[in-house]
């Protein structure tokens, strides 16, 4: 499965710009890590592009992602993406092991709290965003509730990298698509 394949498997099930857009942020923070690693980037990009490929069709937990591996299966996507993406949900009972399932599940709240940070900057861009900007915003409660702030602590601590460290780190992979992601130019 190439990168294009899975961003098909993506538009076919996904129809919200929003939730693309997650994906791509998700991709971009995988990607850059995949880099970092020495891993395959391609394969890495595939599957941050597919974790959330089934939200809009089972947006409930625990239907997202486990009604969702069998389509993967279907299109002949490998045991060892379906398995990343299944431990992307902590409800799912797939245990991380992978750096690629460690990485994707750093990745994924992350990118969303970032995105939403960048959001309330006056500009609505990924420049005006950093680590402490980022820090500052997961202790307001209130603040893009939706997001699980211990799921953002806790990716970080299974890849053994310091928060602030990783935050950073995803900022800059996400700045660097910022116009993709619809958050300045990049």
């Amino acid at each position: 499965m190439d990168r294009q394949q899975a961003w098909d498997i993506l538009c076919e099930f996904t129809k919200s710009e929003n939730l693309r857009k997650h994906a791509l942020a998700v991709e971009a923070c995988v990607a850059a890590y995949a880099r970092k690693f020495g891993e395959d980037e391609e394969k890495w990009r595939v599957t941050a592009l597919l974790h959330d490929f089934d939200w809009e069709i089972h947006p409930e937990a625990p239907d997202h992602p486990l009604k969702g591996e069998p389509i993967l299966a279907a299109r002949g996507v490998s045991e060892e993406i379906r398995r990343a993406v299944l431990s992307h949900a902590t409800y799912s009972g797939v245990v991380r092991q992978s750096l690629l399932e460690k990485t994707l599940f750093a990745c994924d709240e992350v990118a969303g709290f970032i995105v939403a940070v960048a959001l309330v900057k006056p500009t609505k861009s990924l420049a005006e965003v950093d680590a402490r900007s980022v820090r500052k915003k997961m202790k307001d409660k209130a603040f893009a509730r939706s997001v699980n702030r211990q799921d953002i602590v806790d990716g970080a601590a299974e890849l053994g990298i310091e928060l602030d460290e990783h935050i950073d780190f995803c900022v800059k992979a996400m700045q660097e698509r910022a116009a993709k992601l619809g958050l300045g130019p990049g």
